[in-house]
């Protein structure tokens, strides 16, 4: 596990355009899952400690955001023939055993990573009403730590601001393992 943090000097990027499948199939775009207030995309494993240390906290994060116009995307784009626990049929359970409120994606190609710029677990983007990116930090404060009593939610409050028209002005980076490529 190598422990990465996301770069942040690609703000204002357009959104990649994506249409990729859940696990049972269904393919979903990015101008499905968009809202009318903005796009959260975030890359996401099973198995990777710092995806499991907030994946609850993301998803009530991403309920809160969907009931405030803003829709979302999880995608899991590592290369499940060498680490398992990311293949499809477990990302399924994965989704359920933690209500997951937005599409799981498969990128099995790895051609939304590369095109998005992932570079870790979680990565998280935060894109406008435009779909331009405006946020590209970490889920909350909280990190690994695990107790959430003081929690400071960045990635909604951030959406928020983005959501009434207006700039974040400091973002932490996120930090996680390595996307792992085929």
């Amino acid at each position: 596990m190598a422990l990465v943090e996301t770069p942040t000097e690609t703000m204002s990027a357009p959104c990649p355009d994506f249409a990729l499948p859940d696990p049972g199939g269904t393919v979903h775009t990015r101008d499905g899952l968009r809202g009318p207030n903005g796009l959260v995309v975030a890359f996401i494993c099973n198995h990777c400690p710092y995806v499991i240390a907030v994946i609850d906290r993301l998803a009530a994060d991403l309920v809160a955001l969907k009931d405030e116009g803003v829709g979302g995307a999880l995608i899991m784009p590592n290369d499940w023939t060498a680490y398992p626990d990311d293949a499809p049929d477990r990302m399924a359970a994965f989704a359920e055993a933690h209500a997951l409120p937005v599409p799981y994606l498969v990128d099995e190609r790895q051609e939304a990573a590369r095109a998005f710029g992932a570079v870790c677990t979680p990565d998280l983007f935060g894109y406008g009403p435009g779909l331009t990116l405006q946020y590209r930090g970490r889920v909350d404060d909280v990190g690994m730590r695990g107790d959430a009593s003081a929690r400071r939610a960045e990635l909604v409050e951030g959406m928020r601001t983005i959501a009434g028209g207006g700039t974040v002005p400091h973002q932490t980076p996120s930090m996680g393992c390595s996307i792992k490529w085929r």
